[in-house]
């Protein structure tokens, strides 16, 4: 069980508000201004993936990605020079097209661009990629489809190794809203995130790192950006889709290479007191990977060792080679 720190929701003073860095006070690496533009669809030229000039526009003034949120997306880690979990990413992409009712690039031209985005980026350092699929402009045309890739925050570091402290915010959904309300999208990865861009703001003013969503009758959901897992008995368990999430890509890939490890992996209904009494609890996403949650509003979890590498999976999961010392 967690110990209180008294401290409520006020400002942290632990060793995880290191991880959070104000945009007015950061000093800005030159490498960070450094972005790859690959065009899939779209425009003049079609369904071709070129390269687009990073420091030209590419959206119409009246792109529906742009005025209405009304596309979709996924965010890659780019680790080595090679695109993580690439198939998964294709397919919930495909799921959320389809709940759009968005036709988008076929998957093999995807992966055309993909492959000249990577390229382009080289495997010299970490990259964020990310896929955009737009309803395309206002006045009607084809579908806006492209790719950028930048670098990996300085801080996903520091989270990776320091861990995290959340805080649990209302969705204000039911549980069963994705079956009850489809067209809430809740289980798409929409462009619409203004909402969960919200969340995170409201968490880092009153001094936490991240969000952990529950529903209106208090089960836990995700994260605004990540999966939540925790450790209990030697298996680790996460909830399941069916309570209006999304199906995490990470989660996914961890689960495979946890069987293979003799680890069970299982969906289960939790609630916040499931998450206090955990051996351990992480948040999993695509380009930070794993973020131990080191404390829950005013409870600080505990440190001991849960017996699971999670984040020794995840690495292998995604390829990604790390040295012991360096996690």
């Amino acid at each position: 069980m967690g110990t209180s720190t008294g401290k409520g929701k006020g400002k942290s003073t632990d060793a995880t508000a290191t991880t959070r860095t104000s945009n007015s006070t950061a000093t800005t690496n030159p490498s960070d201004k450094r972005r790859v533009v690959v065009v899939v669809a779209g425009g003049p030229e079609g369904a071709r993936p070129r390269v687009h000039p990073a420091d030209e526009p590419l959206l119409l003034a009246d792109d529906l990605a742009a005025v209405r949120g009304d596309g979709c997306f996924e965010t890659l880690l780019v680790t080595g020079g090679t695109v993580a979990k690439l198939e998964r990413h294709l397919a919930r992409l495909g799921r959320s097209a389809a709940a759009l009712e968005l036709t988008g690039p076929t998957p093999e031209q995807w992966r055309a661009g993909i492959d000249l985005a990577a390229r382009e980026w080289g495997g010299s350092e970490e990259g964020m990629l990310r896929l955009v699929l737009s309803r395309g402009p206002e006045r009607g045309g084809a579908e806006t489809a492209y790719i950028t890739v930048a670098p990996v925050a300085e801080k996903v570091a520091r989270v990776r190794a320091e861990g995290i402290a959340v805080t649990v915010l209302n969705r204000g959904y039911a549980a069963d809203v994705g079956q009850s309300a489809p067209w809430l999208l809740v289980g798409s990865k929409t462009l619409s995130y203004a909402t969960n861009m919200a969340a995170i703001r409201y968490a880092v003013a009153n001094g936490f790192d991240d969000v952990i969503y529950t529903s209106a009758e208090g089960e836990v959901l995700e994260g605004p950006r990540s999966t939540v897992v925790i450790a209990r008995d030697g298996e680790l368990i996460s909830p399941p889709s069916e309570v209006g999430i999304l199906e995490g890509t990470t989660l996914g890939a961890l689960t495979e290479v946890a069987g293979s490890d003799g680890v069970t992996v299982r969906r289960e209904r939790l609630l916040v007191a499931d998450l206090l009494a955990a051996d351990a609890v992480w948040l999993t996403s695509s380009v930070t990977l794993v973020a131990r949650v080191r404390r829950i509003d005013d409870v600080t979890l505990p440190t001991v060792d849960p017996g699971i590498d999670v984040a020794g999976m995840v690495d292998r999961a995604v390829g990604r080679v790390v040295s012991r010392a360096g996690r």
